[in-house]
């Protein structure tokens, strides 16, 4: 059963653990260290979550105007220069249908792993889901007067933000960590925690058919919460050629690692919202040497059992 929109209280503020604010803490000394103009932006889940008032421990970190990598490198030099412990920098693994342009790197803080990427806006070709990276330090080598570069970053930087946020997956909330302060650029991800529901906030139709496994996280998120999937999302979803994207896009591996996080969560709300979009068979779809006339009643018959 679906939460109602009455039951969700949403906090008006983040409420940092003390390892949390050990962590900020020690990426803001670095900008202050290196006086970098540099924005930190945590991203994904992790905002949501503490406005639901859940703790989550995937840290995603966003920066402005530097490689995660290149961010990381400043990161381990702050602390060898006063006197503390470094770890490796290291890469997450990447999945066969991802690009090395998907750079995250990996570093240790107060044991915790802390993922960062450059904050970015994506355009994707006709038949892949890698997409090509359009970062918004491009403008920094411009030969302009200072005060207008300065107006010229600030601009292409809350843009790229809103790119990167409009198109993500029904996560559009950034907490800047520099301002402490929760980001709502669109003016809907706070209003849609509170309504209780996943709703498009960008062409959900180009959104989807750019990465369809963001179909799947929406169902996921949806399924977790108990919040309802809004009808333009629902219309989106189940659109023909997002099926077919299924199938051209995304690698099985990947498809198999969302529903084992649905079946892990709540499987059975999960699976509620595939069969209503019809994607059961684009999701469970056999490889062409196994396929075998199949019983369109089937998916049913296993949410029933």
């Amino acid at each position: 059963m679906c939460i109602t929109p009455a039951s969700i209280q949403v906090k008006d503020k983040i409420d940092l653990t003390e390892k949390e604010k050990l962590i900020f803490d020690c990426l803001l000394q670095v900008v202050q260290h290196f006086n970098l103009r540099t924005q930190i932006r945590v991203a994904g889940g992790w905002v949501r979550d503490k406005l639901l008032g859940k703790e989550c421990h995937d840290i995603d970190i966003a920066v402005d105007d530097m490689s995660g990598v290149e961010f990381c490198e400043k990161v381990n030099e702050y602390l060898q220069s006063i006197g503390k412990k470094t770890h490796g920098i290291g890469v997450s693994p990447r999945n066969p249908d991802q690009s090395k342009h998907l750079e995250t790197a990996v570093v240790k803080l107060f044991d915790v792993p802390v993922d960062v990427v450059n904050l970015r806006s994506e355009d994707y070709s006709e038949n892949s889901r890698i997409p090509t990276m359009k970062h918004p330090n491009a403008i920094l080598h411009l030969r302009i007067p200072t005060e207008v570069h300065a107006m010229l970053l600030k601009y292409v930087w809350s843009q790229t933000a809103l790119d990167a946020m409009m198109l993500n997956d029904a996560s559009i909330l950034f907490y800047n960590i520099n301002t402490s302060s929760v980001e709502d650029l669109t003016g809907r991800g706070i209003a849609d925690l509170k309504s209780g529901k996943i709703a498009p906030h960008y062409h959900q139709n180009r959104t989807f058919l750019d990465d369809p496994l963001r179909v799947l996280r929406a169902i996921r998120f949806g399924a977790r919460f108990g919040f309802v999937l809004d009808e333009e999302l629902k219309v989106a979803a189940a659109n023909i050629d997002v099926k077919a994207a299924f199938e051209v896009k995304i690698s099985r591996e990947r498809i198999g690692k969302e529903i084992n996080l649905m079946i892990c969560g709540s499987p059975v709300r999960a699976m509620t919202h595939i069969l209503e979009l019809q994607l059961f068979w684009a999701v469970f779809s056999l490889p062409p040497e196994m396929k075998t006339p199949t019983w369109e009643g089937c998916g049913r018959f296993l949410l029933a059992s």
